[in-house]
């Protein structure tokens, strides 16, 4: 961490290519008190590399675009301070490494808005005319709510980042959104099954690394996928209730 007081030069090794041939570039950039990552990237584009591709939007931390790596960690570069890094030693920013390379710090992320449209819809009951909530039941998918799609949890996840199971697992941010869904006091469909089979939601063993790179701070592990696991345990292997689905089979 350097407390920047006035203006100085400092190193950037920014990642420069496409997924063909990559490589880190290093460039001097003087920075001024208060300037975050993304500035500091924005003043390089502005003065050095007209060309250097990059996600941007809000500069607020609410939009998500942004995500990067910066010294290796997932983060928005909007809301990283240059102040909280060390300033003494190159700085380095590559893409978010889960998803496919586009250029530069620019990657592919629309594997995740397809796993969205797999998620069924709220359902609401039939005849429902009037919708009444109380503030418990808002204060439960509050945090849920939150999430601006940075797609950092995706990101660092090891079952999509080090496995690649895009095939069988949903990832961090859409059990965020299934949690907020299955807890709805007004929501009527069954999502267990997907949730199990198509979502794989077994699959996480719950190391809660999604959960330390949230910049929202939503407790992804706790309240989102442990709540999702639970409500899978209790439908298919609880032996209790495996016995009386025999007993009674379901229509």
């Amino acid at each position: 961490m350097t407390e920047l007081k006035k203006s100085q030069v400092i190193t950037l090794r920014v990642n420069r290519g496409t997924s063909e041939k990559t490589w880190l570039e290093e460039y001097k950039v003087e920075v001024e008190p208060g300037m975050t990552v993304i500035d500091a990237v924005h003043k390089l584009q502005a003065e050095q590399a007209p060309d250097l591709a990059l996600r941007w939007n809000c500069k607020a931390g609410k939009c998500g675009s942004c995500g990067a790596e910066i010294n290796g960690m997932p983060k928005l570069m909007c809301m990283t301070r240059l102040d909280t890094l060390d300033l003494s030693k190159p700085i380095t920013i590559t893409p978010m490494k889960t998803f496919p390379l586009i250029k530069d710090l620019a990657t592919d992320v629309s594997w995740n808005f397809e796993v969205n449209k797999k998620i069924k819809p709220i359902q609401l009951p039939e005849g429902l005319t009037e919708l009444t909530m109380y503030q418990h039941e808002v204060n439960r998918v509050q945090e849920f709510r939150k999430c601006i799609e940075c797609f950092l949890c995706q990101n660092t996840c090891h079952v999509l980042r080090s496995h690649q199971r895009f095939d069988a697992f949903a990832g961090p941010r859409f059990f965020v959104r299934l949690a907020s869904l299955e807890m709805h006091p007004l929501d009527t469909a069954d999502r267990i099954p997907e949730i199990k089979n198509e979502f794989g939601v077994g699959f996480c063993n719950i190391t809660k690394c999604c959960t330390e790179v949230c910049p929202e701070e939503i407790p992804i592990t706790d309240e989102a996928i442990i709540a999702l696991k639970e409500r899978v345990v209790d439908r298919y292997y609880d032996p209790l209730r495996w016995i009386i689905r025999k007993i009674i089979p379901s229509k």
